[in-house]
């Protein structure tokens, strides 16, 4: 499973290696094609290899006996210009193919990480933070992008000269080569341990910039609360503090990583300076022609120049690997509730549902179990009944009603709807048959008309209006400004939270579903919206099995039968009437509220 780091963030449990290894594997146009585009490369640093080599032949072969070859030396003129032109004209076509070939890569990622997202079950949905989340498609992936764009045309166009003009080196004098090597050496021991506390740091620095984006979206999404409560200034604090901590992680990561370049220059003269003394020491009689060492110096240079780059290549190759590793981190949570191998068919008509001890504890990044939070919970709702489960804060009714939604799977037992198991059920095949109307449904910014159009494409205008009066919502419609055309805002912030709750009633209308499961909203909404809603409630939940999540026992008065939970456990089960008239949890509660209700009025 996928480990958690300080923050409870989830990461992958690959080394960097590993890590490139695995991002390949899930952008796989990465390595379409890398073949001809890695030759290609080398055809480029081939090319700027050929004026060390044209220069050392322009000496040894050009310059004799105090005459100079002009006709020899233009020969080599016009063929380093060749070279140069072809080398360009290979090198430009690899950077045009790795750069074509990253974004298609950076476009599959992103909708693979968006499909997986939504594809996760509310359980993770509800432990991970939103910020993080934003983070990871957007952050870590723009991370990747940036490094595209630079840090991979180095190792692709720099790796290859680099290796290219060792092997030529080599070749030229193996005892001025391994000089220029051994010196250079250390440079990396010196990179390897700056670099391991470069990665511990950015990766500090991308969990750092996660919490400021959560704390940014908290208070932009909570600005009204916070307005009322007065608590801005508290909660400008707190996202003022993780900005500071952001701040700080960012420096100390920039800190270690600007060491790099200077260590790059100070070995780069050092080598220069070695194989110069070397070559002087050993003279002629080493073989060493004056053309051959002035060549040899331009391809230690040559093989030094990228050093200094891939200083801070090497810096921005480790914060894009945080990233990827940060995505991969998400792509491993396993997706839930997951699809059936072999779907069974529902069958058609009204459903009943079988709760068959049923038992749930939520799952922790940690692999852990959290306690139950429902406890062998056994009911037959039969087809068409209007069902109400009520409890306390924490006695497991939402979760009850998202297991029977398939929005996650029983930790123990099985519920079944026509007398299918759910976990044998297309999701898509059960959400035209299940529709789940939450307390706070989501409306994304457009109109009315666009928020309700989404659940069935297909339907007209005229359809969606037709849905709205058969709801009996008529006169509701007509108080709005631009009727289905009124703008709802962000989030729906220009409707009421009534408004917001008969918007998901009609959309769920529209679904037409067999099975309904409604988490009660009509708390805090003034007379006519509670009005407007218990009868589009009644109306949409007239010959439909239906789960009520009940937070006022008025809801669950009117229903066919109440089922009541307390500590994860159902401790009564029956007709509203029965159950206020027994001794139990349900009559104290309806005795508290009929007492609250008094009071109020």
């Amino acid at each position: 499973m996928t480990g958690v780091d300080a923050a409870g963030e989830p990461l992958s449990r690959w080394t960097a290696v590993e890590t490139i290894g695995r991002g390949v594997q899930e952008a796989p146009a990465l390595k379409t094609g890398f073949g001809l585009t890695l030759a290609l490369a080398m055809v480029g640093a081939a090319g700027r290899l050929s004026l060390p080599i044209l220069v050392q032949q322009s000496v040894d072969r050009g310059f004799r006996d105090g005459q100079v070859d002009v006709g020899l030396i233009t020969t080599f003129a016009l063929i380093a210009l060749g070279a140069v032109a072809i080398g360009t004209v290979c090198q430009r076509t690899a950077v045009k193919r790795l750069g074509t070939r990253s974004e298609e890569a950076l476009y599959a990622l992103r909708v693979r990480l968006f499909e997986h997202i939504h594809r996760l079950s509310i359980a993770d949905h509800n432990e991970e933070k939103k910020g993080a989340l934003v983070a990871r498609v957007t952050g870590d992936v723009e991370t990747l992008a940036q490094f595209f764009s630079w840090g991979a045309l180095a190792w692709l166009l720099e790796g290859t000269l680099m290796l290219m003009v060792a092997s030529v080196m080599l070749a030229y004098d193996w005892i001025l080569a391994l000089v220029a090597f051994v010196v250079a050496a250390p440079l990396g021991f010196v990179l390897h341990r700056v670099q391991r506390h470069l990665v511990r740091a950015y990766d500090r620095a991308r969990v750092d910039n996660a919490q400021v984006l959560t704390s940014v979206s908290e208070v932009i999404s909570g600005a009204e609360t916070l307005r009322v409560y007065g608590a801005g200034d508290r909660y400008a604090a707190i996202t003022k503090q993780h900005s500071h901590q952001r701040s700080n992680s960012f420096i100390k990561a920039g800190t270690i990583g600007a060491f790099l370049f200077p260590s790059g220059e100070v070995f780069s003269v050092l080598t220069v300076s070695s194989v110069v003394t070397v070559g002087l020491l050993r003279g002629p009689d080493s073989g060493l022609t004056a053309g051959a060492m002035i060549g040899f110096v331009f391809l230690t240079y040559r093989f030094l120049e990228p050093i200094a780059q891939f200083t801070e290549v090497i810096d921005q190759t480790q914060t894009a690997v945080a990233g990827l590793r940060r995505v991969l981190g998400i792509l491993e949570i396993p997706v839930g509730p997951p699809e059936p191998a072999r779907p069974v068919h529902i069958p058609a008509g009204k459903l009943d549902i079988d709760i068959d001890h049923v038992t749930f504890a939520y799952r922790s990044r940690s692999d852990d179990d959290e306690p139950p939070v429902l406890i062998d919970v056994t009911a037959h709702l039969p087809a068409g009944q209007q069902v109400a489960m009520v409890g306390e804060t924490g006695s497991g009714k939402t979760t009850l009603g998202r297991l029977v939604a398939r929005l996650a799977d029983p930790t123990a037992g099985v519920v079944r709807i026509g007398g299918v198991p759910l976990t044998q059920v297309a999701n898509a095949e059960l959400r035209t048959r299940l529709v789940v109307v939450p307390q706070e449904p989501f409306l994304f910014d457009g109109t009315i008309a666009s928020n309700l159009g989404f659940a069935r494409p297909a339907l007209s205008l005229a359809d969606i209006e037709r849905a709205v009066l058969e709801l009996g919502l008529g006169d509701w419609l007509e108080s709005l400004p631009d009727g289905l055309d009124t703008e709802v805002g962000q989030r729906g912030s220009a409707l009421s939270a009534g408004e917001r709750q008969l918007v998901a009633l009609v959309r769920a209308s529209l679904v037409d579903p067999d099975v309904l499961v409604l988490d009660e909203a009509t708390s805090s909404v003034d007379a006519l919206t509670e009005v407007r809603l218990t009868r589009a409630l009644d109306k949409l939940a007239a010959g439909r099995t239906t789960i009520s999540i009940a937070h006022r026992l008025s809801t669950a008065a009117r229903a066919d039968r109440v089922l009541v939970l307390e500590h994860g456990r159902l401790v009564q089960d029956g007709p509203h009437a029965e159950l206020v008239a027994a001794p139990g949890p349900y009559a104290r509660m309806y005795e508290a509220w009929v007492a609250a209700t008094s009071t109020t009025d």
